[in-house]
């Protein structure tokens, strides 16, 4: 079996073990697509998109699956609405993405006005968390220091807001430390541990 194939079922076990996990229907997804599983990345992008409506990038991926598949229409379809989800949210690389393969398309690019995200009384916090898929917007608060004292912990504090640090701890490396059986005393269970990390936090 290729990596890639043990990577495809590590993720169809953890989609399937915690179907309200969003980051395992997502990274299954991706990796169905890089593997041209195209009916099946389709199927896992429309899951994580029932879990997580806001997160602009699985419209990229999901448009580019459909394109793939000649479903051009529904492609268009998919595409514009991402496109509004991450410019709600300030999500500049996917909009950007999704725009060039609408214009490479020849359909029209939505033009939206993006409304305010913090409620009444209070103010933008300054800090933009890079995760995709963040909840926070302008309400995104920085960690007060590093979380882990290496050069991991140093891009975590630089790019990715309080709020999903403790998301990632508190329930998702739960999870990926039980349904993989990880055991952090070891070098090779500890690399796959930070492997899973960094995807959630979109740095891969």
């Amino acid at each position: 079996m290729s990596q890639l194939q043990e990577r495809i079922t590590q993720f169809r076990k953890m989609a399937g073990d915690d179907p309200e996990n969003e980051l395992g229907h997502f990274r299954l997804g991706q990796l169905l697509l890089e593997d041209k599983q195209l009916d099946e990345a389709v199927k896992s992008f429309r899951r994580t998109l029932e879990l997580s409506p806001q997160f602009s990038k699985v419209y990229q991926l999901l448009g580019n699956c459909l394109l793939q598949m000649n479903q051009k229409d529904e492609a268009i379809k998919v595409l514009q609405e991402g496109h509004k989800v991450a410019e709600e949210h300030g999500d500049n690389m996917p909009r950007d993405e999704m725009a060039k393969m609408l214009n490479a398309i020849g359909a029209p690019v939505p033009i939206t006005i993006k409304p305010p995200t913090e409620a009444p009384g209070t103010a933008p916090s300054g800090f933009k968390c890079h995760r995709p898929g963040c909840w926070a917007g302008s309400l995104a608060r920085e960690l007060p220091k590093p979380p882990i004292n290496d050069e991991i912990g140093e891009r975590i504090k630089e790019n990715i807001c309080a709020d999903c640090w403790q998301d990632w701890l508190k329930n998702y490396s739960i999870k990926v430390i039980n349904e993989l059986r990880l055991d952090l005393s070891r070098e090779d269970h500890q690399k796959l541990y930070d492997q899973y990390m960094k995807e959630f936090f979109g740095f891969e």
